[in-house]
């Protein structure tokens, strides 16, 4: 095909928009030895000594599942797994699926139905929004975290209504008001879907979830739960009522048309559920230090940190300055030694253009201390 062609012309016209925009995504390799305030590995489980010795043990099984897992790709291990997660998080049953992106989609594609409703804070994943647009049920969206909007909302709805949320949102860093939102639920009769894939191994006694630790597990119909984030591996489950689990396996097409979980991911994930239960004094380490970067940061001129976010931090900047000075920002705080990653649209809405700062367990003050002092400079 000539680089010529209309095709061409109309890809690259919209790549230099963005470049224009200064909102053009690219790969980028983190320089090495920097100080790691952007992964989503909060408790630093994808290091673990334990964990690695599982996924060496698994190297002696095979490299792949080798198919679906309703054809060759199941195993004891990912069955076994599946009752553990489903009796750790307080649910029926599970369903493993090969990302939380497959997850929400897998979900929110099969389980509404034509004449159905899905109500979904604006402020969901993008994987959520997906699944909705794959859906034959009826969408809309309410205002962030606002139960006067989704009642206004709800006016609409029909059939059986399903509202989806986040416990802990990935670009603010902000709760959902899950308690109200499940009493708001169980009074109009409607299922309350709860994407964990921020706070599972985070918030629970023993890192369940903030759905365990609230004590709402019999209120809400179905949770999405990552392990790409707290839990330092890939992969995700559905955990719900064992007819959830029977209707998934039957109609969800992500799960059924796409090759299993690995044997050494099965491991790893098997490894870090043992580790969770003795991660307690880590978890609390990790909220302090999210404290103490708020505090720190807010007493920065020019730099706001919201006062509600939890362990993830967007750092928003006094006069908005645009994509391009706060990618530069980002870049200068690496120059100094800090992994810090810009948020700029359309991930985030033009005009929120932030750094997203994330808080390990592996972090220090004296640490968060040094980034204040590179962001003050700069």
């Amino acid at each position: 095909m000539p680089a010529s062609s209309l095709l061409h012309q109309r890809l690259a016209a919209q790549l230099a928009q963005r470049t224009a925009a200064g909102t053009l995504r690219q790969l980028k390799l983190s320089a090495p030895g920097l100080v790691d305030f952007s992964s989503n590995d909060y408790l630093g489980l994808s290091r673990r000594p334990a964990v690695l010795a599982a996924l060496h043990q698994a190297l002696h099984e095979a490299a792949g599942s080798t198919g679906a897992r309703l054809l060759t790709g199941n195993s004891a291990a990912a069955e076994t797994l599946e009752t553990h997660l489903a009796q750790f998080h307080h649910a029926e049953a599970a369903l493993l699926f090969n990302s939380g992106y497959t997850a929400n989609l897998g979900f929110f594609s099969a389980v509404p139905r034509r004449g159905d409703t899905i109500l979904y804070d604006e402020a969901s994943h993008a994987s959520v929004k997906e699944g909705i647009r794959a859906s034959f049920a009826t969408a809309y969206s309410f205002r962030h975290n606002d139960l006067a909007d989704l009642e206004r909302k709800l006016q609409r709805a029909t059939g059986a209504v399903f509202v989806a949320v986040e416990s802990l949102y990935s670009m603010d860093g902000d709760m959902a008001p899950l308690p109200e939102l499940a009493a708001f639920c169980q009074q109009h009769g409607l299922y309350l879907v709860v994407d964990e894939a921020h706070s599972n191994g985070l918030y629970g006694p023993a890192g369940e979830g903030l759905v365990v630790e609230l004590g709402l597990e019999n209120q809400v119909f179905a949770r999405i739960l990552t392990f790409g984030k707290a839990l330092g591996s890939q992969g995700a489950a559905i955990a719900g009522p064992a007819v959830l689990r029977d209707y998934l396996l039957n109609f969800s097409r992500p799960f059924i048309y796409t090759t299993a979980l690995p044997p050494l991911t099965i491991a790893a994930l098997t490894a870090v559920y043992v580790l969770l239960p003795d991660l307690a004094a880590e978890r609390q380490h990790l909220f302090a230090l999210s404290d103490y970067l708020k505090s720190t940061l807010n007493a920065v001129p020019g730099l706001q940190v919201p006062l509600n976010s939890h362990v993830i931090h967007p750092v928003f900047f006094t006069g908005n300055p645009g994509p391009a000075a706060v990618r530069e920002l980002a870049e200068k705080a690496q120059q100094a030694g800090f992994d810090v990653r810009a948020i700029v649209a359309p991930t985030v809405p033009a005009g929120t253009e932030r750094l997203r700062l994330i808080t390990h367990s592996f972090n220090t003050a004296a640490e968060i201390d040094s980034l204040a002092r590179a962001l003050n400079e700069n």
